[in-house]
């Protein structure tokens, strides 16, 4: 004959776990925890995310002036592929071709460790636009953009 069963178990004596219980508390019995941040603040948005808004702001400054820039691919990179060891560059142009529009390139790294603060990011991506505009456009960066170089 079998061994009975222990109280709350199964038979052969193997107790059953403790059904779980919905908690309704942390740990402490402090209750749950508010929200991480204010409902305002997106959680999601990345330094990436933020560079790139730069770099749309400062397109978009320029294209009131010069329309022809709504032609142009404008890209955010993180590093640049390769580099000649003396500079890193901040960005580059390249003139448009028979298969692909005008494209300008803005390296998010080499900018984000120039900068400081968030408003000398924000001027520095600006200076690196108007720059590559100017130099699509072949014209001088303080006629792409008359503030160019005044902060």
């Amino acid at each position: 004959m079998p061994p009975p069963a222990a109280a709350g178990g199964t038979p052969g004596g193997n107790p059953r776990p403790p059904e779980p219980r919905p908690r309704r508390r942390d740990r402490h019995g402090r209750g749950m925890r508010g929200p991480v941040a204010p409902p305002q603040v997106p959680l999601s948005v990345t330094r990436a995310d933020t560079f790139r808004d730069l770099v749309q702001d400062s397109v978009e400054r320029l294209e009131r002036r010069w329309p022809q820039l709504a032609e142009v691919d404008i890209h955010v990179l993180e590093v640049p592929t390769s580099a000649d060891g003396l500079s890193v560059p901040l960005g580059s142009a390249a003139p448009a071709t028979r298969d692909r529009p005008a494209r300008i390139v803005v390296f998010r790294r080499p900018v984000e460790l120039r900068a400081k603060s968030r408003d000398e990011r924000a001027l520095l991506v600006h200076e690196v636009v108007v720059e590559q505009v100017a130099e699509l456009l072949g014209l001088a960066p303080e006629s792409v953009d008359p503030r160019y170089g005044e902060d």
